[in-house]
């Protein structure tokens, strides 16, 4: 898969947040310096300022260029699987993968609101479209179950430490990502209930909210 630069991708500008990315990926938004992003850029931390203001500028800028990202590999992905080609999809998978840890270190720290969003955002057409050969309605709206799902996938990120321990390789190699994806790949396609559990978990959740003070109440 190719992705299509931006114009400013063959700038200073670009160089910029491309450090930026790796220092905050690396450092966390506290430890990161525009000093030490300025080094690595191979430009004064001056440039930095006259093209971004200040580090919240900077990341925004980053957040912003990932979001850009995320939607042309969501566009890419939807495209290989609606023509059959897995390969381009598996390469879009890894277009993410030198932003991998950028993503998670901002979720973590609770910042990268924009980018949580669009996550959100892209991840709703997915479940409308799985929704549609469902043999059983599903009871909670879309953007919530997205929300949730998002929340699920970055996680392995977060808790990447973890992760990585409890599955015996580092989940962010080569191996522990193939790994990963096999292991998501199962678990997407084996419902962990059948139609009959959920649904008695659900009418047993009704049961204990109507009897609840503010089921009691409504």
């Amino acid at each position: 898969m190719t992705t299509a630069a931006a114009p400013e991708d063959l700038t200073a500008r670009a160089r910029i947040r491309d450090a930026a990315i790796q220092h905050f990926g690396d450092h966390g938004y506290e430890g990161a310096t525009l000093r030490g992003i300025a080094e690595t850029a191979g430009v004064s931390p001056g440039l930095v300022r006259h093209h971004f203001g200040s580090k919240q500028g900077l990341r925004e800028a980053c957040d912003e260029h990932l979001i850009r990202m995320i939607r042309q590999v969501n566009e890419q992905t939807r495209a290989g699987m609606a023509s059959g080609a897995l390969a381009s999809v598996i390469a879009a998978r890894s277009a993410l993968g030198p932003y991998q840890r950028y993503m998670m270190r901002a979720l973590a720290e609770g910042a990268a609101s924009a980018l949580f969003d669009e996550l959100v955002r892209q991840s709703v057409p997915w479940l409308v479209e799985a929704d549609k050969s469902r043999p059983d309605p599903p009871t909670v709206d879309v953007k919530i179950r997205a929300a949730i799902v998002v929340a699920m996938a970055v996680s392995v990120g977060v808790l990447h430490g973890h992760v990585s321990r409890a599955m015996g390789v580092d989940v962010s190699s080569p191996e522990g990502d193939r790994l990963l994806a096999r292991g998501l790949v199962d678990i997407y396609s084996h419902p962990l209930l059948s139609i009959e559990d959920a649904g008695r978990i659900l009418r047993a959740l009704d049961e204990a909210e109507s009897s609840s003070p503010q089921g009691e109440s409504r």
